[in-house]
């Protein structure tokens, strides 16, 4: 399949947008839409980054990533991480050091701590497989999640 094609298919599946956070000096940080449900028994979850993105070598050497559900009002924190060239971290601000000092962000819809189980090399990404160690969610039952699709942010509308 033609890569151009490949990316206009991709393009029509809406998905949510995570932050993913992985310890390291200096720890690391990206916006992701490939984060998914893997098993309920046990729970594992599975997210990919290319071997070429900033983020990979911390990704690559922890022991616990840290996944972080954004509301629609955090457009501009998706856009922070998926910056190049910046310090991430100083421009968000709002974020404190867990677990064995995985980052953790302010003020998500939820966040789950993962231990990674397992790194699978798939074509120019690997695809990170982790087990779900700790969670928490928005009390606010209002709150909607951020989606991307067809190359945008957008809101989803709740229904009446």
């Amino acid at each position: 399949m033609v890569t151009d094609l490949f990316r206009q298919l991709l393009r029509r599946h809406a998905a949510a947008v995570v932050v993913i956070t992985a310890p390291g000096q200096p720890p690391a940080g990206f916006t992701a839409t490939s984060f998914t449900s893997v098993s309920l028994d046990p729970p594992l979850v599975s997210f990919c980054l290319a071997h070429t993105a900033s983020a990979w070598p911390a990704v690559a050497a922890a022991d616990l990533v840290a996944v972080h559900v954004l509301t629609q009002e955090q457009e501009h924190v998706a856009r922070t991480f998926s910056t190049r060239g910046i310090d991430r971290f100083a421009t968000h601000g709002a974020w404190r050091p867990g677990p064995e000092g995985v980052p953790l962000l302010d003020g998500v819809l939820a966040r789950i701590v993962c231990r990674v189980v397992r790194r699978v090399e798939a074509g120019d990404h690997s695809i990170v497989l982790a087990a779900p160690e700790i969670g928490e969610h928005h009390d606010d039952l209002g709150a909607t999640p951020l989606v991307y699709h067809d190359g945008h942010y957008a809101h989803l509308r709740r229904a009446a």
